[in-house]
């Protein structure tokens, strides 16, 4: 919690909106999520940072990596993902919840947002970085994710939400449902928002918006292997979730603290979702949603505690 705060103040509070601002801007763009906000509040005590933060609105920059992919053959729709990131700026807690009224699994980000899930009309949520530097005045992602999987059930309901909110650094969203139907949305603070039928998704958009970036973090190598993985002849579900754990998909820099820390797999249908390390995997359901925690060791030295919470 303090290096999120550190990381929170790094440009002063005053940097920072009120939670005044944040509760407008909630009310005006995501209101069912208002009582959660004010319970939240509540519970934080009269700690300005922390009502502050929990707004998720116009927050600093946070700079990733990430691999995503839609499966449509046999065994699927699945959705497959890898979250690379620093391991010890990582929640690593997956929660079962049922805030307003529909169950969702996810892996919480922001306190109370998340950085995947799915919900059990079978709406699935999976974002990566958008490879552009432009900040601005909107929502951070984990947040907007959670919105749509508390009030969406729909590819088409879903690609509405993430069009209209703002959001405050460049994002790629990939959507799935039970139908097959999906899309990844491109959005940013220094852009329109749009939506294409991309099957596989990395750290840029349409275009290379960041050079720099984009080189550093192999997203164009990256995106074209995942697009060659999903067109080969006798591609199955299975050799794809295999190759996400192999370079150049996965990926680990101990020096840094940065890895692919973990690797999930959302099935709609079966409503199952599977996170996923070298050497483990963990299954939950939404009738079978087991509390627990695992510890992965990511080279060395760094470590994530995944504590699972209700």
């Amino acid at each position: 919690m303090a290096q999120v705060k550190r990381w929170y103040l790094e440009e002063g509070l005053a940097a920072r909106p009120t939670p005044a601002e944040a509760r407008a801007a909630l009310h005006t763009y995501m209101p069912e999520l208002l009582p959660v906000y004010e319970t939240l509040r509540a519970l934080a005590g009269p700690d300005e940072v922390a009502h502050r933060m929990l707004g998720n609105y116009a927050p600093p920059s946070v700079i990733g990596g990430c691999s995503q992919a839609v499966w449509t053959g046999a065994g699927g729709p699945a959705l497959v993902r890898n979250y690379d990131f620093d391991v010890a700026f990582t929640t690593g807690i997956i929660e079962a919840t049922r805030w307003l009224g529909r169950r969702v699994i996810a892996m919480n980000e922001a306190a109370w947002g998340c950085l995947d899930g799915m919900n059990e009309e079978g709406l699935v949520v999976s974002l990566t970085f958008g490879g552009r530097p432009a900040h601005g005045r909107g929502f951070s992602m984990p947040l907007i994710l959670r919105h749509v999987l508390e009030t969406c059930s729909r590819v088409d309901e879903a690609v509405a939400r993430l069009t209209h909110i703002p959001v405050s650094m460049a994002q790629n969203v990939t959507v799935l449902d039970r139908t097959g139907d999906f899309a990844t949305v491109f959005v940013g603070a220094d852009r329109e928002p749009a939506a294409a039928r991309w099957p596989a998704c990395t750290n840029h958009q349409e275009t290379i918006g960041w050079p720099a970036h984009a080189a550093a973090s192999r997203s164009v190598e990256r995106h074209a292997r995942l697009t060659s993985r999903l067109a080969e002849p006798g591609m199955t579900l299975d050799a794809l979730i295999a190759g996400m754990l192999q370079p150049p998909l996965y990926a680990l820099d101990a020096a840094r603290r940065f890895a692919t820390v973990y690797t999930a797999v959302y099935r709609p249908v079966d409503a199952v979702v599977e996170y996923l390390w070298p050497g483990h995997a963990w299954r939950q359901t939404f009738d079978h949603f087991e509390p627990g925690a695992y510890t992965h060791v990511y080279g060395a030295p760094g470590r994530a505690h995944c504590p699972l919470a209700v």
